[in-house]
């Protein structure tokens, strides 16, 4: 399968932000796309800056004991997900989760990991890793498009007036 990558350096919370901005440019219908990087790596502060690009005025905060935040806006369906506290991925059946990803909706999880092999397969991947750097911590995203829908998103956030590349 072929699949196209981007590394981005995310100096601050700022240049996070401004990525997840980047990649509400395309929000592809029935888009998925996984968050996977450590504590701390910055998933939510990426979701939260794409849903608010996407027009979003409510909280974004991490769906850690709920599984599942709902965020509607601009007529879209944006659903974020986390599975940090899933000990099986059989939690995923058993919470009935699999009926959002069957739909128009804009899928974004934090910790896909947790509930393979039952998750649908991502249309982006996207990891957050942090980086020791001469200031003190920053972090790295690396983006790799993995379907047509994937790819359509990248190229929204390489046009975009995001820094160049790491």
């Amino acid at each position: 399968m072929h699949a196209d990558h981007l590394t981005l350096a995310l100096p601050d919370e700022a240049a996070t932000l401004a990525l997840g901005a980047a990649l509400a440019a395309n929000p592809a219908s029935g888009l998925t796309i996984w968050l996977e990087g450590d504590l701390g790596a910055g998933k939510t502060t990426l979701v939260r800056g794409l849903l608010r690009a996407a027009g979003e005025t409510g909280p974004v905060k991490s769906p850690t004991y709920t599984l599942v935040e709902v965020h509607v806006v601009s007529g879209l369906n944006f659903y974020h997900f986390d599975f940090y506290r899933f000990n099986q991925a059989e939690e995923y059946l058993d919470a009935g989760l699999d009926e959002y990803f069957s739909g128009n909706g804009i899928c974004l999880v934090e910790w896909p990991d947790k509930a393979a092999p039952y998750l649908p397969p991502a249309d982006m991947q996207i990891e957050l890793r942090v980086v020791a750097g001469a200031s003190g911590e920053a972090r790295t995203a690396c983006l790799t498009a993995v379907s047509a829908k994937g790819r359509t998103c990248l190229a929204g956030v390489k046009s975009s007036s995001l820094p160049p590349p790491a």
